[in-house]
């Protein structure tokens, strides 16, 4: 079959097709099949907006099947009080038990963090996950080095972020770096491409949120990714593919205490035009 064709037998010939495509490469006029433009092949940028979008499962596409689409399950969908409470719940993790998370759950984490928008569609990132107590410990040891480098050689910008206090905690034994999470995720990719650092913030991001529905809950590593970011040493520890960067980094463990309550937040500045 041609990368994308309709179902002349179900199609309802409603263009939904054609107006949800970002690319524009389906033509469609009333009272007719939509059909995709010639240079399709090359420009389609295997989103599925067709096919998600879709109403009778008329549109066929060669690389994106209707069985590797499942249905939306209309009884799931999130209400608007259930999805206030849900993102206004979200809490940033620092404390964890000391249990183990299983890499099947870890896995499914980054199954659903694929499904993070990304520019063109180019679904850039890739994955470092460590949970390792003696590699983790590593980690927190490089950056304190970092702190202290960063104290020595840039020490307004240092006293700025507290990275004094941050210090002397963890000198004192506290582990203010990866706060004893039994996991971190690392989201990397090719530091030349210009997309991939944004993919990897909403793909962590998703994935923060996934984690939720799982019993885990997660925290940015902060100290850690600037290390990473910008410290060789790290970056030597890291052994990331050749020419990738550290983009973003994600503690995930099992908290340790449960909120009850939701904090308010500053006001929205707004600009109405």
């Amino acid at each position: 079959m041609n990368l994308i064709e309709a179902n002349p037998q179900t199609c309802n010939q409603d263009g939904i097709c054609s107006a949800v495509c970002p690319m524009n490469l389906i033509n469609f006029s009333k009272g007719e099949f939509p059909t995709p433009i010639v240079e399709v092949e090359k420009l389609c940028i295997r989103c599925g907006h067709c096919v998600a979008a879709c109403p009778s499962g008329s549109l066929l596409h060669a690389e994106i099947s209707l069985e590797q689409c499942p249905p939306v399950q209309k009884e799931l969908l999130l209400s608007e009080e259930q999805c206030d409470q849900f993102l206004r719940s979200r809490r940033s993790i620092r404390n964890y038990r000391d249990k183990p998370v299983p890499q099947e759950n870890l896995q499914k984490l980054i199954e659903a963090a694929r499904y993070a928008p990304s520019g063109h569609n180019s679904q850039g990132a890739e994955w470092l996950v460590l949970s390792a107590r003696d590699e983790l410990n590593r980690l927190v040891v490089v950056v304190g080095d970092w702190m202290r480098w960063m104290l020595a050689s840039m020490p307004e910008l240092a006293l700025s972020i507290h990275i004094d206090k941050a210090l002397e905690r963890l000198e004192a034994g506290e582990d203010v770096i990866l706060r004893g999470a039994p996991v971190l995720i690392i989201a990397h990719g090719p530091k030349d491409d210009r997309m991939v650092p944004a993919t990897c913030t909403i793909a962590l991001t998703h994935l923060e949120l996934a984690a939720t529905g799982m019993g885990l809950g997660g925290c940015w590593a902060g100290y850690f990714n600037a290390a990473a970011s910008t410290f060789p040493p790290m970056r030597a520890v890291l052994d990331l593919p050749e020419g990738h960067l550290c983009f973003g980094a994600m503690m995930i463990g099992y908290p340790q205490f449960h909120y009850h309550r939701m904090p308010e937040r500053k006001a929205p500045v707004i600009t109405w035009r």
